[in-house]
């Protein structure tokens, strides 16, 4: 058994616990979907009328019960039906994980194309000014809440300058690209500053340590630019912890990025579960807790994959 197929079988493994947790986790959560839904006016229901209720909600059985009931329905393909919009879950979660995706590629395009230059920069100039400058920004921005950062961006490129939409009725990519970018900007900014300042700091600290290998002093003792050295040589080989930091942050980025998607009013799938947990609508935060830990398991199958592509020295698997 190969190392891909191993993983491949751990994965029912994993998603039936993480089924195990979030069930007992969201019923622990005081309250029910009744009171939820009708707010005050669940005090005025008569005994036959909650019990109605109950029943239609599925809520008069055990917990064993009801998560028995739901496991049967997830392997045949049915994640339930969501009580707030009256609909199969899985349909309200593919309606909106494409923003939600779309925010998390962008986040990482920004994070990417700042911080691995930016620790590049810092690491070949190791001990002077311009180092210490990018580690202090790099501290900020990984110590920095990202509502903070949400809230600045907003004053400072919608309100003050003026030159993006804070907010608004969201447009989808494919209805109207050009603005829909404009509204997903913002937020991908926030989200990617702290994602760069982390990866900065992986860049800089893995840069330093292949700087220091003897193949690259040997590079340098041939006569190769110091550009080729950098780039060619060290690079390649500086990228698998950089590799490791962006699959991680870019699995918790697809799970939704709850604080910026409610900063922002885009309706992703964070501020969609958010709202799940607020009606206690239990089928909708189930399903959208296993369809987040399943990609997020993707991911990280993606990311060591990758570092035998980037390593012909790692064999995954092997002894």
């Amino acid at each position: 058994m190969n190392y891909l197929t191993r993983r491949l079988v751990t994965f029912p493994v994993v998603m039936l616990g993480v089924s195990v947790l979030v069930f007992v986790s969201i019923r622990l959560v005081p309250g029910d979907a009744i009171t939820a839904m009708l707010g005050t006016e669940a005090g005025l229901l008569t005994p036959a009328q909650r019990a109605s209720l109950e029943t239609y909600f599925g809520m008069d059985q055990s917990w064993f019960g009801q998560y028995w009931h739901w496991l049967g329905g997830v392997l045949h393909g049915d994640l339930g039906i969501s009580v707030t919009y009256g609909r199969p879950v899985m349909e309200v979660i593919l309606r909106v994980f494409p923003l939600t995706l779309e925010l998390a590629l962008l986040s990482m395009v920004v994070a990417l194309a700042v911080g691995l230059p930016a620790g590049i920069y810092a690491a070949t100039h190791a001990e002077k000014p311009s180092d210490l400058i990018v580690r202090i920004v790099a501290m900020v921005g990984q110590s920095t809440p990202s509502f903070v950062v949400a809230l600045l961006a907003i004053y400072a490129l919608s309100v003050w300058f003026g030159v993006l939409p804070a907010m608004g009725t969201f447009t989808p990519l494919w209805d109207n690209p050009l603005k829909n970018l404009t509204q997903m900007i913002l937020p991908a900014l926030t989200l990617g500053f702290a994602f760069a300042a982390a990866v900065t700091r992986i860049a800089r600290s893995a840069m330093l340590d292949i700087l220091s290998d003897d193949y690259v002093r040997t590079a340098r003792a041939k006569g190769v630019p110091a550009r080729s050295v950098i780039w060619h040589h060290a690079l390649p080989n500086a990228l698998i912890p950089v590799v490791t930091v962006s699959g991680v942050e870019f699995g918790y980025l697809l799970g939704g990025a709850v604080i910026v998607e409610q900063v922002f009013a885009l309706p992703g799938l964070g501020r969609t579960v958010l709202e799940a947990i607020l009606q206690r609508d239990y089928a909708l935060v189930q399903g959208s807790v296993l369809f987040i830990a399943f990609n997020f398991m993707i991911v990280n199958l993606l990311v060591d994959l990758a570092y035998a592509a980037l390593d012909p020295r790692i064999r995954l698997g092997g002894k």
